[in-house]
């Protein structure tokens, strides 16, 4: 069985993310590509799905599947895991009744897919236990596996060393290393593995590399020259950021799964844009939501979704967090990304696209039993084939942002964006699934529409402002009849808050972001309404909140019998498990409206449930206490930033972005009057980006 979703480690040559977990299991690799088919897949499945295991031999039991002890009854422990000061080279040190050992894991940061795992004697002797199970294809194809003995150089140095090529169809990878694993006596169990000691002082290095088939296996890795590279270049992209200089840098508190850590605020900030920057591809600038597939939102459910997309609108929430922490050329990369994808056709908008901004739609079930037995794996996300109208709202938002800071169109990107807007324009009065993505009825989602009303601003301003060409009398047209169709349609004023989609009673997170776009205040009495009610209705016991509550009707919150079995507006029974974003959305909220110290606690709260390595996943199980969801996920470190960006600005760490004065603050006020509401407060731009911080 895998681990617990919180005992895994990420690591990356931004190309792929493999999972390590506690044990020394990596027991999730996809190669080349973070969406290629698994050669690891363990994760999902059983040992014989695909893993690769380096650990001391008294953590291993006997039998076909090499199951893992837990520290109780091998009588070794993991004294600590660490990642390399502001790197992904993951560092594990063991500790047994012989002795101790520390394991160095990392991808070097080259064009090609190595896996490098060093082992080093620290004290004493210790046996360790190395097994290779290679399964291409989500654990379908064993492949043929060859031994080759090193070669002599002829110039009379030291032998080539051995190797181990596995081979199948089109995928091959080579094992280098000494001692290697041998081939099993029993046929049925397709596995090499062998054990070796480490006496201290020595170190022992094994290199798995991916390479096509139809290829020679490529060079060997200087392991030496590699982890120093590597450490240096993890090093030298984290240090362009630069901390706000007003006040201490105030500390955090993260309590994970075994142990206790104070960790400086920009540490945490740090940490999060690493894992952004990691999981960015390192050509193609595609952001991944997270390296894997179908890691279940809850355990035994159907929602397991492979997140190994690029969304628009997480590239455009990554788009203005490297520009706001000194990351420019990967701010100028999402940008170029988001050009190319939609460049496909801006009239048939998506709103997720393949790493590289190929359009695909296809959704399809993996024959794998799944993380904990959860049903269906999926391979594709099928949300690419929904309507979201919010989808150019994202996007036009981040470029008007762009715009502001004094970025200039090119012959490329305006003449899209227009695209993007006739877009808008053709499917004003087509409902959307939302969002969430949605798997129920589609409907006229209050924030998809706010998101349509920002694209249209942002469109105007754009001519009126910028001076660039445009169809700003039809765009000022339709964004003022959006904004009266909102205020009544969206807004109730017998509860006083925005509402979930036109008609309905109840609230939905995704609300939280009709401030950060601009058509409302943050302490607009009308947002401070729809606050409460997300802290009545959407608020776990554990300060965590949920997206939204699945039910199509009002329900007694606390009743947990009201949502068993029955279909909610997401498709699918059962409530789903609290949210880490959007609770960090909420925690924006506070730091916005002079709620400091709720923020505070609600950003401690969501770090609390990080892992040892400051990794997040998608939600949390209060229930079981433990992750649940893709991991680690882009959207939950990136609302951490702005969470905490928030809370600098919100104690004068920070400087506020300047209000830009639009003509949208004049419009929003006589069509709130013509309703019958009171004036809504812009405070500030109507542009600012969406999740931009303030």
């Amino acid at each position: 069985m895998a681990s617990l979703i919180e005992d895994y480690a990420l690591l990356s040559n931004m190309r792929t993310g493999p999972l390590v977990s506690r044990t020394g299991s990596i027991d999730w690799l996809c190669a080349p590509r973070f969406d290629s088919p698994s050669v690891f897949g363990a994760l999902l499945g059983e040992p014989d799905h695909g893993r690769w295991l380096l650990a001391p031999a008294c953590t291993v039991a006997e039998g076909p599947d090499g199951e893992v002890l837990d520290e109780e009854e091998s009588g070794a422990q993991v004294a600590e895991r660490f990642y390399v000061e502001n790197t992904f080279v993951l560092q594990t040190v063991w500790v047994t009744d012989s002795g101790s050992v520390r394991v160095t894991d990392f991808l070097p940061l080259t064009s090609r897919t190595d896996v490098v795992r060093r082992v080093e004697g620290l004290t004493g002797e210790v046996e360790m236990y190395h097994e290779l199970r290679v399964r291409f294809g989500y654990g379908a194809v064993v492949p043929w596996i060859s031994r080759f003995e090193g070669e002599e150089d002829p110039a009379g140095g030291d032998p080539a060393p051995p190797m181990l090529v596995a081979m199948a169809g089109p995928d091959a990878l080579v094992l280098r290393g000494e001692p290697l694993p041998e081939s099993t006596d029993d046929d049925d169990e397709r596995r090499h593995r062998g054990t070796f000691t480490v006496s201290a002082g020595q170190a022992r290095d094994f290199v798995l590399t991916h390479f096509p088939s139809h290829r020679t296996p490529p060079a060997p890795v200087d392991v030496n020259e590699q982890l120093t590279r590597t450490v240096e270049l993890w090093q030298d992209w984290s240090g362009l950021y630069s901390p706000p200089a007003a006040g201490e840098d105030e500390p955090v508190h993260i309590v994970p799964v075994r142990g206790h850590a104070v960790a400086r605020r920009s540490d945490v900030v740090r940490r999060s844009l690493l894992v952004v920057r990691a999981l960015m591809h390192q050509e193609t600038g595609g952001l991944v939501a997270a390296p894997t597939t179908s890691l279940p939102d809850v355990v035994g459910g159907e929602r397991n979704w492979d997140h190994r997309f690029a969304w628009l609108r997480d590239a455009a929430m990554a788009l203005e967090v490297m520009l706001d922490h000194g990351h420019d050329r990967e701010a100028a990369q999402l940008r170029n990304w988001l050009l190319r994808a939609v460049a496909g056709d801006p009239h048939d908008l998506q709103n997720i696209y393949g790493v590289a901004g190929e359009r695909r739609g296809r959704e399809h079930q993996l024959d794998l039993p799944g993380y904990e037995r959860s049903r269906p794996v999926r391979e594709g996300n099928g949300a690419a084939g929904q309507h979201q109208s919010d989808a150019v709202g994202h996007v036009m938002v981040v470029f008007e942002r762009l715009r502001r800071r004094g970025a200039v169109e090119d012959h490329l990107s305006w003449p899209l964006q227009q695209a993007m807007l006739r877009s808008v324009v053709e499917n004003y009065e087509v409902t959307d699934q939302g969002i969430w993505e949605m798997r129920g009825e589609r409907q006229y989602y209050t924030h998809s529409r706010v998101l349509m009303w920002a694209a249209l601003q942002c469109g105007v301003d754009a001519v009126r402002v910028h001076g660039l060409p445009g169809d700003a009398p039809l765009w000022e047209q339709l964004r003022d009849a959006l904004a009266e169709e909102i205020w009544t349609s969206g807004y109730d004023p017998e509860v006083g808050s925005f509402v979930q989609y036109y008609g309905a009673k109840t609230v939905d997170a995704s609300l939280l972001q009709l401030p950060q776009v601009g058509f409302v205040a943050y302490d607009d009495e009308r947002m401070l309404g729809t606050v409460r009610r997300i802290e009545e209705e959407l608020r776990h016991p554990s300060g965590l909140i949920h997206r939204y509550r699945n039910v199509l009707g009002p329900v007694d919150p606390d009743d947990p019998d009201a949502y068993a079995g029955v279909i909610g507006v997401d498709g699918f029974p059962g409530q789903d498990n609290p949210h880490l974003g959007a609770s960090l959305w909420l925690a924006a909220q506070y730091a916005r409206s002079g709620r400091t110290d709720s923020a505070r606690k609600l950003v401690d709260s969501v770090l609390s449930r990080a892992n040892d390595l400051g990794l997040l996943s998608t939600e949390w199980s209060p229930e079981h206490r433990r992750m649940t969801g893709n991991f680690p996920q882009t959207f939950t470190h990136l609302a951490l930033v702005q969470a905490l960006d928030a809370l600098d600005a919100a104690q004068g760490r920070r400087a506020a972005d300047a209000p830009h004065e639009t003509e949208a603050e004049t419009v929003g006020a006589a069509v709130a009057e013509a309703v019958g509401e009171p004036v809504p407060g812009t405070g500030g731009s109507s542009v600012v980006a969406a999740g931009g911080a303030s």
